[in-house]
């Protein structure tokens, strides 16, 4: 039979409130670059962020009255549209979103995904290829074809993108704990409060470690040190959750 139900997602809902929740959604991605929500609403949205970007890069006062008709608040949004996004996908003919699956991020484990501007500030993949090179350094290691193919593949339309990459895999690198740090991972349960009842706040890093700590320890050069500074913090952190004063005399007595 000819017709039959349209080929898109419904998403549970009456086509006003549909509509209504994808135009919210296109102004978080203009907005923010980055969201993260249920998978077919990332897969509708995509689709949305991608007309309305087109019509930025056309630039005429016809796709500018359309694209105003579509935000809930031009004004703020139009600008960015036709100016920054326009700029920055004038050299690619289309796929200026991308959606990435992840963990499910309610309790009932609906498919999630995140939905992102690509080549921008947050783009997922270019952290990601960052985090391969600040690995294959820091273990003496070279970088694999297939990471210089992914990383190529990247930077290919980003302005100053292998620039940019290596600044941020550099700075990656001061907070990136040497391999050998993990082996002094203390055992036993560790306890979330403390004896005076405090919460876990900004304060505190990476396996007990508080931050101004771990940037003194980080930017010592030798690697012994480092790795013997971590170990010190993490007993001392050890010893305060048991409402004890550290001392390293009665640990060293206590081994023997």
């Amino acid at each position: 039979m000819a017709g039959g139900r349209p080929k898109y997602r419904h998403l549970s809902r009456k086509s006003s409130h549909r509509k209504a929740l994808l135009r919210n959604l296109l102004e978080a991605v203009i907005q923010h670059e980055t969201i993260r929500t249920t998978f077919p609403k990332a897969k509708e949205a995509q689709r949305f962020v991608e007309k309305v970007i087109t019509l930025g890069k056309k630039g005429t006062e016809a796709s500018k009255r359309r694209a105003e008709q579509i935000f809930f608040r031009p004004h703020q949004f139009i600008p960015k549209v036709f100016g920054p996004l326009a700029d920055r996908y004038r050299d690619r003919a289309g796929g200026y979103t991308r959606v990435l699956h992840i963990e499910p991020l309610k309790e009932d484990q609906a498919p999630s995904a995140i939905l992102e501007l690509v080549d921008g500030p947050k783009d997922m993949r270019f952290h990601l290829a960052a985090k391969s090179i600040t690995y294959a350094r820091l273990h003496d290691r070279p970088i694999s074809e297939g990471t210089a193919k992914y990383i190529e593949k990247v930077c290919a339309l980003r302005e100053g993108g292998k620039a940019e990459l290596d600044a941020l895999a550099r700075k990656l690198e001061r907070f990136q704990p040497f391999s050998e740090s993990d082996e002094f991972v203390l055992e036993g349960k560790r306890a979330v409060y403390g004896p005076t009842e405090r919460p876990m706040d900004a304060t505190w890093g990476r396996k007990g470690h508080r931050r101004h700590e771990l940037e003194k320890i980080h930017e010592s050069d030798d690697k012994d040190v480092r790795i013997q500074r971590l170990k010190e913090q993490q007993v001392w952190q050890r010893g305060w959750e048991a409402g004890n004063e550290w001392d390293v005399d009665k640990e060293e007595k206590e081994k023997k």
